[in-house]
């Protein structure tokens, strides 16, 4: 009898072009091994030229599709990415408190803007997101254009955003990466509670000049919950999801004629090149 799969949910928008969005994370969830389920939050009209259009979805029917999946199967974590509107971020929140049973490994991306500037979260959703799904999620995972907006708070450097993650527990969260991929070296920040209380670790990398990152976000927070689910610890789940997302960029493809997405799969091109030499590197 096969092994029962890791099931991994994310609640998300669609993206047609499928650099982000509930797409571009079943493919992230497939390249870690685990099943992905998903809700989809709002529609997009968008390419890889930036986002023109938002269309919510019917706040009634992200309620029936969340109840579904989770009385119909073992949710071992959960991603949730753009929201879309107030209703639909009051919905999610509902679902994550109200439900009885908690659902494990809650990773929050707080997607507010799309990386061309449209609006993904309307200002409503925004205090939604700030007054109930931080204290929902297990982990917030902000960038720091987020972490600002959500904090009130300038973070632009390494000390900004200790600060703004020490804001983000006040707020509710219980761990917090903010991540720093714009910055001009690529830090990503981490505080999490212990029983010893708040801890922090840093990583860092060089910055890659590169045209295929759209939806890295998406990556990094869905890949977090991916290693959660796998029963990883969240410093482990962090480091391995900056790897995976730094791999995904470099594997990346020249598509559309804006900014292209990262190779969410890029691992498949390595077991085809290494089954085409026979095991061989």
């Amino acid at each position: 009898m096969a092994e029962k799969p890791t099931i991994v949910l994310t609640v998300a928008g669609f993206d047609p072009s499928s650099g982000a969005g509930v797409t571009a994370d079943i493919k992230t969830i497939a390249a870690h091994g685990c099943y992905g389920v998903a809700c989809i939050t709002a529609l997009t009209v968008q390419s890889t030229a930036g986002v023109s259009r938002v269309e919510g979805s019917d706040p009634g029917l992200v309620t029936e599709t969340l109840q579904e999946l989770a009385s119909d199967l073992t949710i071992d974590a959960v991603h949730i990415g753009m929201l879309g509107t107030a209703k639909v971020a009051k919905a999610v929140a509902d679902f994550l408190t109200q439900g009885g049973k908690k659902l494990p490994n809650v990773v929050l991306d707080p997607i507010l803007k799309s990386s061309s500037g449209a609006d993904l979260l309307d200002a409503a959703g925004a205090k939604v997101l700030a007054e109930r799904l931080i204290q929902a999620a297990d982990v917030v995972t902000p960038n720091v254009d987020e972490a600002a907006a959500l904090t009130g708070m300038k973070v632009s450097n390494l000390d900004e955003m200790r600060a703004a993650a020490a804001k983000l527990h006040e707020m509710g969260a219980a761990n917090v990466i903010v991540t720093g991929g714009h910055l001009e070296k690529a830090i990503d920040f981490l505080s999490f509670k212990t029983k010893r209380g708040v801890e922090e670790e840093v990583f860092k990398a060089e910055r890659q000049r590169s045209k295929s990152t759209h939806g890295t976000g998406c990556a990094f927070a869905t890949a977090v919950a991916c290693h959660l689910a796998l029963d990883r610890g969240i410093a482990e789940a962090t480091l391995l999801a900056k790897t995976y997302v730094s791999a995904a960029i470099m594997a990346g493809q020249p598509l559309g004629r804006g900014t292209g997405p990262v190779h969410h799969l890029y691992r498949m091109n390595q077991q085809r090149r290494a089954a085409g030499n026979g095991g061989q590197s």
